[in-house]
């Protein structure tokens, strides 16, 4: 008599060491502590150093989208040349508005390109009244309609211009993702710690949150008219509209801070860039959006900018039958002591 088959079962691996978050932000409700979201943020200067910090900003993380404007960067190096509001959509993660779908159809048909060339993955529209009006319509999800087909269009663009091959640009061994690699790494002075795949199918650095801030205040501060940097942060400043959208908080923000550069990334990711080189990076810890905001109005306010225009988007109020009993806001983090020490702080 035989024994049955015992179906092999894998051995699970082991579980990633967690980062020591901080609470970051609290919802209250009538004076009760009703949420709590942990998360990781740094300050740094223009040449680097860390100003402000809290949590374990040191901890690799993917910053998801918020690496589109590095990688735009890479383009402009490499040929990219758009108008600015085009460049603006290829660092974007936009809405699906009709002007973002119409963008990304452009720079398409710029470079003799269709959708049919791009390889990201398919959704509806990204924002609440865009997918609304999309489906309404009998629209689907589809290539265009995603949030980064603004980036995707610019890659196979980018392909065409040097003559790398459209199909399968997305290969971390494609010319053009090798590049961007090299790009990620000068920028943020950092080797990532792994790699992966983003949700659009890019692929995906992890770096840390001060790399991060060091790339956005390389970008906000560039000048010149040979500076890919340059380029590509005045595009996203002069037309923020296209970056995300209309009732998006990385619009609004760039609209009411003049000179300030911001791109989001899902899973809770902030980055903000000032003219002066100076820069944030927030993580959330549990990947919420409603935390992003207030924490880093938070660390611009602690960098004496003016965020008296941000007051909408520092604070939330919190509804008991439609009327505001309590609020959504960001802890006094910097103030509580962490574990986090820099031998590079000022």
């Amino acid at each position: 008599m035989t024994s049955p088959a015992v179906a092999h079962i894998p051995t699970p691996p082991a579980p990633a060491r967690l980062p020591q978050h901080v609470p970051v932000a609290v919802q209250t409700r009538d004076g009760v502590a009703e949420s709590v979201h942990y998360g990781s943020a740094i300050a740094t200067a223009a040449d680097g150093r860390t100003l402000l910090a809290a949590g374990e900003p040191l901890a690799p993380f993917y910053p998801r989208s918020a690496l589109k404007p590095l990688q735009a960067v890479a383009m402009v190096r490499a040929g990219l040349d758009l108008p600015e509001e085009l460049l603006a959509l290829a660092a974007a993660s936009h809405s699906g508005a009709a002007s973002h779908r119409d963008g990304a159809l452009r720079i398409l048909d710029l470079y003799g390109l269709n959708p049919a060339d791009l390889e990201n993955s398919t959704d509806l529209p990204y924002g609440v009244r865009e997918r609304e009006e999309w489906l309404g319509g009998g629209g689907e999800a589809t290539r265009l309609a995603q949030n980064c087909s603004g980036k995707h269009a610019a890659m196979a663009a980018t392909c065409v211009i040097n003559g790398w091959p459209v199909g399968g640009y997305l290969d971390p061994a494609h010319p053009l993702q090798q590049l961007v690699a090299r790009t990620v790494v000068e920028l943020t002075g950092e080797q990532p710690q792994r790699t992966s795949t983003d949700g659009c199918g890019t692929p995906l650095f992890a770096l840390t949150l001060r790399g991060m801030a060091r790339a956005f205040g390389k970008l906000a501060s560039a000048t010149g008219s040979d500076s890919a940097e340059a380029a590509v942060a005045d595009a996203m400043r002069r037309h923020p509209g296209m970056v995300a959208g209309e009732d998006r908080d990385v619009t609004a923000l760039m609209r009411l801070v003049p000179g300030l550069l911001a791109k989001d990334g899902f899973e809770g990711v902030q980055l903000v860039g000032l003219p002066d080189g100076r820069a944030v990076a927030v993580k959330i810890s549990d990947g919420g959006d409603r935390a992003r905001m207030p924490v880093t109005v938070r660390l611009l306010e602690a960098l004496d900018v003016d965020t008296s225009p941000l007051a909408g988007l520092a604070k939330s109020a919190v509804l008991g039958g439609g009327l505001p009993v309590g609020l959504l806001q960001a802890t006094d983090f910097l103030a509580s002591p962490g574990t986090f020490n820099d031998p590079h702080a000022l």
